[in-house]
């Protein structure tokens, strides 16, 4: 008797770590991961408020089954990536890695301070990329590994007030497929995910202002919301993705096209 095609999507034994999984779309996606068998790895950035959010996480799978464990880390200090690695990679050997958090700070480019370019480099590409640095090779070492990048329509439609944000987006997704050539042959796979108009508290004022005109130039005719990126997280994330390797997904309702 066949197997189902829906068992390409199981994780058991596999161990994920979300960056920025307290809420939003990293909760969405670690709770989808967690749902198919995952281990997981809840990242914060180590506030009061963030490891309540994380621990509330933590429950939630537990309560489903799962096994979770929070780790806090501020991106933003020094060797934040290669500590927050060491940390996971004691408690298990990371097979999925999925780099969602990240923090953007709008305003004009020519009021572009050099301790706000500065924090969002630091947060948004220097420590994922010592994460990827520890966390790949041994992957490749292993035979098996996904790498799913969060990135944002900001990629190629970039906002006027979030110049910086938007070219560590881009930055990204070049890495992904630097790493992609590099790692496929060891069973490695790299992709960015995109999403497009997600509603969350961090846009929340911005989209009560431009929302209405944005869902105009959005096909499907709405905002998008966390769940929205759960099932293409899921594919690049599994057995069921294998093939799919370098890949830059929109999940924008269409906006990317219109």
């Amino acid at each position: 008797m066949s197997s189902s095609p829906l068992d390409l999507f199981r994780l058991t034994g596999r161990t994920a770590l979300v960056t920025g999984a307290r809420r939003e779309i990293g909760r969405a996606i670690a709770l989808a991961l967690a749902g198919v068998g995952a281990r997981l790895a809840v990242h914060h950035a180590g506030t009061e408020e963030e490891r309540a959010d994380a621990a509330a996480v933590v429950r939630e799978i537990e309560q489903a089954g799962a096994t979770a464990r929070a780790f806090g880390q501020d991106f933003a200090a020094d060797d934040a990536g290669h500590r927050l690695a060491e940390a996971v990679s004691a408690w298990s050997p990371v097979d999925i890695l999925v780099l969602n958090a990240s923090i953007e700070l709008p305003e004009s480019y020519d009021a572009i301070s050099r301790e706000r370019f500065d924090r969002q480099i630091t947060v948004n590409l220097r420590s994922p990329l010592e994460l990827l640095q520890d966390l790949v090779p041994p992957m490749g070492r292993r035979g098996w590994g996904r790498v799913v990048t969060i990135g944002s329509v900001q990629q190629v439609r970039p906002h006027p007030r979030m110049m910086v944000y938007a070219g560590a987006k881009a930055a990204q997704l070049n890495w992904a497929w630097n790493l992609a050539r590099q790692f496929g042959g060891q069973g490695v796979t790299v992709n960015n995910l995109a999403p497009g108009a997600i509603l969350t508290a961090r846009n929340r004022d911005q989209m009560a202002t431009e929302g209405e005109a944005l869902v105009q130039r959005i096909p499907n005719g709405r905002l998008g919301q966390p769940g929205d990126l759960v099932g293409a997280a899921l594919l690049l994330c599994s057995d069921a993705g294998a093939y799919i390797n370098g890949v830059n997904l929109y999940v924008d309702g269409g906006r990317a096209i219109a």
